[in-house]
């Protein structure tokens, strides 16, 4: 194993190109991360760059997908195991993301089921993603849920990392991340793994 650091501007770059050489199929693309990590930073920087070598892109992040307060918080606001298991709507990102992007999948996504700051439907409409086209969703605790994804990448933190960027208000999801780190092993199961302790210094794991 081979940690080998790079600027943001060079991972945005090789993952775009990791991306297109998979080929021309409508692919699905994860990233991973704790919110510290800031996936949704990466997701979005890697937009243009895949726009630019001719594929058609549609961001999601999983936070549109959570389910409802009445479900997320039957144990509380804070308890880390809901939000380790309850706290996502798996079967509906699959239902109205993933499985539709297939590359054999009808195409029609939908971005957006659930509005969790309002606590209700996010009344979006379908987007139709072409055949060459790419999705790439954002999130945390996402791998090892059996979601079909074509490409994943991790942004790994390390506990004492985790800790010093996540806000005090949110050290409760910490024990969280623990457990995935423990029984899911993202590091292990990620296509792509790059070590962001330091956020503006970050590091490809080549394995």
């Amino acid at each position: 194993m081979k940690v080998r650091p790079v600027s943001f501007d060079v991972l945005v770059s090789e993952l775009a190109d990791r991306i297109v050489g998979l080929g021309p199929a409508r692919l699905r693309v994860l990233i991973d991360a704790a919110p510290a990590g800031r996936p949704a930073e990466l997701a979005d920087a890697i937009v243009d760059p895949l726009r630019l070598r001719g594929r058609s892109v549609l961001r999601v992040s999983a936070n549109d997908f959570l389910r409802p307060a009445s479900l997320r918080f039957e144990h509380g606001r804070t308890d880390p195991d809901s939000y380790f298991d309850d706290w996502l709507d798996l079967n509906g990102l699959a239902r109205e993301v993933l499985d539709p992007a297939a590359p054999d999948g009808t195409g029609s996504v939908l971005p957006s089921l659930w509005n969790a700051a309002a606590d209700r439907a996010s009344r979006s409409s379908y987007v139709d993603v072409p055949p060459t086209g790419v999705v790439v969703v954002e999130g945390s605790l996402l791998l090892g849920r059996w979601l079909p994804f074509d490409l994943t990448v991790h942004l790994d933190l390390s506990p004492a990392a985790l800790r010093r960027r996540t806000p005090a208000d949110e050290h409760w999801t910490l024990p969280a991340f623990d457990r995935y780190r423990a029984e899911v092993e993202p590091t292990a199961v990620a296509d792509i793994v790059v070590k962001v302790d330091d956020p503006n210094h970050p590091a490809i794991i080549d394995r």
